[in-house]
């Protein structure tokens, strides 16, 4: 079966850290770009990070750079968000996706239809 699963997500407090893991299974993500995604309750899917397949460049949206860390382990074919310093405004649904848009391109596409994305995890930041 081909899918994109997220994990990982759960509840945090305030200055708390989190690590989300993006596994695929049923194809292989070394040919693409992989892409973080939030949505808060009543607010619009955004873009939160993304990382190229060719050299590993990385891109955040500016509320999560410098706390967020998105890297990828091809030979687990996973990708993870490491979290930290987290915000109660961070408390979202996060998804994966997985595309060959290239990554800075992929940061901005908000919406499925993607090559592949995931469901979701919740992560919920108390303050």
């Amino acid at each position: 079966q081909v899918r994109l699963v997220e994990s990982g997500g759960g509840y945090a407090q305030h200055g708390g850290s989190l690590r989300l893991s993006c596994e695929a299974s049923g194809f292989l993500i070394d040919n693409y770009n992989i892409g973080w995604y939030r949505q808060a309750p009543g607010k619009e899917r955004e873009g939160v990070s993304s990382i190229s397949s060719s050299d590993g460049s990385t891109y955040y949206e500016d509320s999560v750079q410098g706390r967020f860390t998105i890297s990828r382990d091809n030979y687990k074919n996973t990708a993870y968000l490491q979290m930290t310093n987290l915000k109660p405004e961070d408390t979202a649904v996060y998804s994966c996706a997985a595309d060959r848009v290239p990554a800075r391109t992929l940061l901005k596409i908000t919406t499925p239809p993607y090559d592949y994305w995931g469901q979701g995890t919740q992560v919920t930041v108390s303050s």
